[in-house]
C-alpha cells in the first residue's frame, strides 16, 4: 500500500483511522491477514463501530485492538496520534521533546513523555547477533555524559574537586558511562550504559557484541589492553594524532556528537535512570540513515521500520518510573 513520505503527508494520512488500521495491519502481517494475539487463530471479524476485531476462538478477552501485543497496548490515545508521534521521534535527527508532542498532537505532557519512552522501547535493536568478522573494522570508544563542572554549585565543585584531579575540565566524577562499538562495514553501531570504565567492564561489552577475529581500533585507555588475545587491535595515541591511517574512532566520536547534541539542546536534563533509552533512540537513528547497500534510506522507509519492531514488546508507566511492586499513592 502506498505510504507517506513526508511529515505533511503522515499527518493528513494518519487523521483517516482506515489509513491507520490498514497501515498497521500491513507493517505487522505480512500476509495481510489479522491473527488473534491470545490464540494465533486468522477466523476473526472487524467489528467497525468499535474499531475492534472479534476473534471466534473458546478463550477469554475475545476482542482486541491492534494495539494489544505493541507497546502502544492499554493505551487510550487513538492511533491517529501514536503514528505521527512516531514518525516524529525516528525521524528528528535532534530528538523531540515530550513538551513538543504535548503542543503538536493535544496530549497531556506526561502522557507524551510516557509515549515517546513506549517508542524508544519498540526502536531498541534486540539482535543477538555480533558485529564484525573477519576482515571487518570496528571502533570502540567510551564517553562520559553529564553537567559541566562551571555550571554546578560552587558546592558540588569543591566536592568533585576534592575527588579527582581532573576536577579542572569536569572529568568523569558524578556522570553517566557510555560504551559504544562502531561496525564500519555494516555502518551499524551499538551503545550501551556502564558502570564503570575498569577493564573487565569495557573488555566484556566488546566481546559480547564483537566477534573474534575483528580489527578493532581503541585509543590508548588502559582498559582495552589485552583485547589482541582476542582481536586485531589498533591502538591510536590521542596525546599525538586522532587518525593513524586505518586506526581512529573518528566515526564513533561523530556518534557521540549527535547523541550530547540532543541531549543538551532537546533533552536538557536526562536522569541517568532513563539514559540508555536516549541511547537506544539515538541509536536507531544512526544505524536506519543508509540501507545495506549506502543508500540513503527516506523518513517513510526509517518509519516503516520502527512500525515493524512495535510487537511483542510492552512497557508500563511503573516500569518506566522504576515504581514496580509499589502502591500506586
Amino acid at each position: 500500500m502506498d505510504s507517506p513520505k513526508t511529515l505533511q503527508q503522515a499527518i493528513q494520512f494518519f487523521s483517516d483511522y482506515d489509513n491507520c488500521r490498514q497501515f498497521m495491519i500491513a507493517v505487522r502481517w505480512a500476509d495481510g491477514k489479522v491473527r488473534c494475539p491470545a490464540c494465533d487463530s486468522e477466523k476473526v471479524t472487524y467489528l467497525k463501530a468499535a474499531r475492534l476485531y472479534r476473534c471466534y476462538g473458546d478463550h477469554a478477552k475475545q476482542k482486541f485492538s491492534l494495539k494489544v501485543g505493541t507497546v502502544f497496548e492499554d493505551s487510550p490515545i487513538p492511533l491517529e496520534k501514536w503514528l505521527p508521534a512516531v514518525w516524529l521521534l525516528v525521524n528528528c535527527k535532534n530528538g523531540v521533546s515530550s513538551y513538543e508532542i504535548h503542543r503538536a498532537l493535544g496530549v497531556t505532557q506526561k502522557s507524551a513523555w510516557f509515549m515517546l519512552h513506549r517508542i524508544r522501547l519498540a526502536v531498541q535493536s534486540g539482535s543477538f547477533r555480533k558485529i564484525g568478522g573477519e576482515g571487518s573494522e570496528v571502533e570502540v570508544d567510551e564517553t562520559f555524559i553529564g553537567g559541566k563542572l562551571r555550571n554546578m554549585h560552587k558546592e558540588k565543585q569543591i566536592r568533585y574537586r576534592k575527588i579527582t584531579e581532573s576536577a579542572k575540565f569536569g572529568g568523569p566524577t558524578g556522570k553517566a558511562i557510555v560504551v559504544g562499538m562502531l561496525d564500519r562495514d555494516a555502518r551499524e553501531i551499538r551503545a550501551t550504559v556502564v558502570p564503570d570504565v575498569s577493564r573487565l567492564t569495557l573488555q566484556n561489552a566488546v566481546l559480547q557484541n564483537v566477534a573474534r577475529g575483528t580489527s578493532v581500533y581503541t585509543d590508548q585507555a588502559p582498559a582495552y589492553q589485552r583485547l589482541n588475545k582476542t582481536y586485531l587491535h589498533g591502538i591510536v595515541n590521542h596525546a599525538e594524532t586522532y587518525v593513524n591511517g586505518r586506526v581512529h574512532t573518528n566515526g564513533l566520536e561523530n556518534f557521540w556528537s549527535l547523541l550530547k547534541r540532543g541531549l543538551a539542546g532537546t533533552y536538557v536534563a536526562v536522569e541517568p535512570f532513563h539514559l540508555f533509552r536516549y541511547v537506544d533512540e539515538q541509536a536507531f537513528r544512526f544505524n536506519t540513515r543508509k540501507d545495506n547497500h549506502g543508500n540513503k534510506l527516506t523518513d517513510g522507509e526509517r518509519f516503516k521500520i520502527a512500525l515493524s519492531q512495535i510487537a511483542g514488546k510492552r512497557s508500563t508507566f511503573k516500569e518506566v518510573t522504576g515504581k514496580v511492586g509499589q502502591t500506586p499513592f
